[in-house]
C-alpha cells in the first residue's frame, strides 16, 4: 500500500524537486527552532545584562557587557537552594504516590476486571469535566481540617487523584497482548508478580510519560502551593519567585527564573526518547 504525501515520489526523484523540498523543510525547521529557542535565549542573556540595559528601548540583542553576578545574586538573595529543595521534595513525593497508586488502579481496572469497574472508571473520567478551580476550596478545607498546611502531604495527596494519567495507564495496559499474561499465569505467576515482572517492564514508555506529567505539574503549579504554604521557608520555587521579587532587581529575578527552569529542561532532554515512545505507544495495537 503506497503512502500519499504532499510531494509525489516522481517529483522528489528529480534534482530540482529534492532541492526545493529540502529548502522548504530546512526553512520550516529553522523557523520553529527560532520560535521556541529565542525566548530562552532572551531570558538567559537578559540576566547577564545590566539593570539599565535590560530596560533599554530599543532593547539590545546581546549584552554589551556580560554581568554574570546576577546569577550568583539570585542564588544567594532569593534563597534558591532552599526553595529548589522544597520543590524537589514536593515533586518527588507527588510523583511516587501518583505512580504507585495510579498504576495499581489502572492495572486493576484493566486486567483484574472488578465488579462495577466500568462504573468506577466512568466516575473517574467524569472528574475531568470538573474545572480545577471548582475543587480548590474543597481541597483546601480538607487539607486544613487534616492539619496538613505547610506540609508536603498537602501536595502529595491531591496529586494522586489524576484521572488523565490513570486513564493513560489503563489504555496502555489494555493493549498488552493477552498471550503474554496467560503465559505468565501458566508459569504460576500471581497477579502481583505479573504486574511487577511483566507488565511494568513492558510499560516503561508510558511510565516515563506519566512521570514527566506528574513532575511538571507540581513544578509549575502556583495557586495551590501558594494557598497551603504560608511559611516562606517551606514554599516551592514557583511561589518563592513571586513572594521574594518585591525588592529584587529585574536582572536578578530573570536569573532566578533561568535557574528555576534548568531542572525541567534537563529532565526533558534526558527523557525525551521515553516521551516520544510513550506518546506513540497509545497507537500500537497488541
Amino acid at each position: 500500500m503506497s503512502t500519499r504525501t504532499l510531494i509525489s515520489p516522481a517529483t522528489l526523484a528529480r534534482p530540482r524537486g529534492r532541492v526545493a523540498y529540502w529548502a522548504v523543510f530546512t526553512m520550516v525547521v529553522a523557523l520553529f527552532a527560532l520560535a521556541f529557542l529565542f525566548p530562552v535565549f532572551w531570558m538567559v542573556t537578559g540576566a547577564a545584562k545590566s539593570p539599565d540595559e535590560v530596560t533599554r528601548t530599543p532593547p539590545t540583542l546581546v549584552p554589551e557587557h556580560w554581568h554574570l553576578d546576577g546569577y550568583t545574586d539570585a542564588w544567594d538573595l532569593m534563597q534558591l537552594p532552599r526553595h529548589l529543595w522544597n520543590t524537589v521534595v514536593q515533586a518527588a513525593g507527588a510523583w511516587a504516590f501518583q505512580l504507585v497508586l495510579c498504576t495499581a488502579a489502572a492495572y486493576a481496572l484493566s486486567r483484574l476486571k472488578p465488579v462495577f469497574g466500568k462504573v468506577v472508571l466512568g466516575g473517574i473520567l467524569a472528574t475531568l469535566m470538573v474545572p480545577a478551580q471548582a475543587l480548590v476550596v474543597p481541597k483546601y478545607l480538607t487539607v486544613a481540617d487534616l492539619g496538613l498546611l505547610n506540609d508536603p502531604l498537602a501536595i502529595w495527596l491531591p496529586a494522586v487523584a489524576n484521572a488523565f494519567n490513570l486513564y493513560l495507564l489503563k489504555r496502555f495496559f489494555d493493549q498488552i497482548p493477552r498471550d503474554v499474561l496467560e503465559a505468565a499465569e501458566i508459569d504460576g505467576a500471581g497477579k502481583l508478580r505479573t504486574l511487577w515482572s511483566i507488565v511494568l517492564p513492558m510499560s516503561r514508555p508510558v511510565l516515563g510519560v506519566v512521570s514527566i506529567f506528574a513532575l511538571v505539574a507540581v513544578w509549575q503549579d502556583f495557586l495551590w502551593p501558594l494557598m497551603v504554604f504560608s511559611d516562606t521557608d517551606e514554599q516551592p520555587i514557583s511561589v518563592a519567585l513571586v513572594q521574594l521579587s518585591q525588592n529584587i532587581q529585574l536582572t536578578v529575578l530573570i536569573a532566578a527564573m533561568v535557574i528555576a527552569s534548568i531542572p525541567m529542561v534537563a529532565l526533558f532532554l534526558v527523557f525525551q526518547r521515553h516521551i516520544v515512545a510513550g506518546i506513540s505507544a497509545g497507537s500500537t495495537k497488541g
